[in-house]
């Protein structure tokens, strides 16, 4: 006879609006201009859904001298540095920004406190797609990186003129505020965005994680290890009552010697992983336990971002 365990299945989890949109974006480019459609970079971070894009014709390349000028070329969703479109249009290439709605919203107050001549700080990390496409709004050295709060604590910026600052999307609620309080604090005409940069799923993934956490022996967050949001859920679920919480990106990665004394799990996806792949975990720990399956939904999306005017006819 098989052990119980109760799955408590988080919502919201999964797929975003701006992650299913650049996905449309590139099935969409392939029925209009036909495979090969080239993608700089994942156009989203997560494996399964690169793959069964690649399957259908696309193509994916680091950078833009990979892609032949007369075929299309996709910019993912995480944003792109000004110089990328700049040379796609230099070069008479056919391109789509599949860059998230939210994160061009963060692009253009980046570039109005520029227009203002304030100096801008992004609260973000280093050498994430979208940092980097954030900072290439601007000039060099424009934009000053504060990644952490040790580093809010010791940043020398002016104090007599106005500060601006955005953020990263994906970054974990509590640490930004902690940051922010930081920075708050020190540098007091620091210009605070009218709305939270972090976007609406971010926020409340983390909330339905915060939600299961204490209910939980285990939490499992569905995710790439490259995917920022989904990393943040781990460290949530952590911080907040669930020690053994963990990242898998397919069932077959799951040691369920490590579930001896579990008989609550938690599960929960990033942004950017597909339904699918929840099913596929919920099914083979089916194989494993007679399990009791209970939803726990802080609360329901319906955000859907319009694809490109190029695509949509």
């Amino acid at each position: 006879m098989k052990p119980t365990l109760t799955i408590l299945l988080a919502g919201p989890r999964g797929f975003c609006a701006g992650v299913d949109r650049a996905i449309h974006i590139v099935e969409r480019a392939l029925e209009k201009f036909g495979a090969p459609v080239y993608v700089r970079h994942e156009i989203v971070h997560n494996k399964f859904v690169v793959d069964s894009l690649r399957d259908k014709g696309a193509i994916f390349v680091d950078e833009l001298d990979e892609v032949p000028d007369d075929r299309p070329v996709i910019f993912s969703a995480h944003g792109v540095a000004k110089s990328v479109p700049a040379e796609a249009s230099r070069r008479d290439m056919t391109y789509v920004d599949a860059t998230c709605p939210l994160v061009s919203k963060v692009h253009r107050a980046a570039e109005k406190h520029y227009d203002k001549e304030h100096p801008v700080i992004l609260i973000g990390h280093e050498g994430h797609p979208e940092v980097i496409g954030t900072m290439g709004q601007l000039p060099d050295g424009a934009v000053i990186l504060v990644e952490n709060v040790a580093q809010a604590q010791t940043v020398e910026l002016p104090r007599n003129v106005p500060l601006g600052l955005v953020t990263q999307t994906t970054l974990s609620v509590d640490d930004t505020k902690e940051v922010l309080a930081v920075l708050k604090d020190r540098y007091p005409n620091l210009e605070m965005p009218r709305k939270e940069d972090i976007c609406y799923a971010t926020t409340n993934r983390q909330a339905a994680v915060k939600q299961i956490a204490q209910k939980a022996d285990m939490i499992m967050v569905i995710g790439a290890p490259n995917s920022s949001n989904s990393k943040r859920l781990v460290e949530v679920a952590r911080l907040n009552g669930c020690p053994k919480s963990m990242l898998v990106q397919r069932a077959d990665e799951i040691d369920f010697d490590l579930f001896d004394g579990v008989s609550t799990l938690g599960i929960t996806a990033g942004a950017s992983a597909p339904e699918i792949l929840v099913e596929e975990v919920v099914n083979a720990c089916k194989d494993h336990f007679d399990v009791n399956v209970k939803f726990e939904t802080f609360t329901e999306e319906d955000v859907v971002f319009k694809l490109p005017a190029s695509l949509s006819a």
